[in-house]
């Protein structure tokens, strides 16, 4: 089998309830600036990543190992993989 590459986004945000100090500033300055109808803001990070893999599969597998072993603080945070 050979190997392809694959583009990936792994999307990581906190978990509902945990407390989000970052969004909160951001949801106050949004309304600050004029901006209405914002109700809240939950920020995260996003990492794109290229990598070969022998299939879409083993590509999700492999990301979402990362995702358990470093890109994520799995305690507090929840993640979702995207695999094109």
């Amino acid at each position: 089998m050979s190997m392809n590459t694959y583009s990936a986004q792994v999307r990581v945000t906190l978990k509902r309830g945990v407390l989000d100090p970052q969004g909160k500033a951001i949801e106050g300055a949004l309304d600050s600036l004029g901006f209405e109808g914002v109700n809240q803001v939950r920020q995260g990070k996003t990492f794109d990543i290229k990598l070969d893999a022998n299939s879409k599969k083993e590509a999700e597998v492999s990301l979402t190992a990362m995702c358990e072993k470093l890109l994520a603080n799995t305690v507090i945070e929840d993640y979702a993989v995207f695999v094109e």
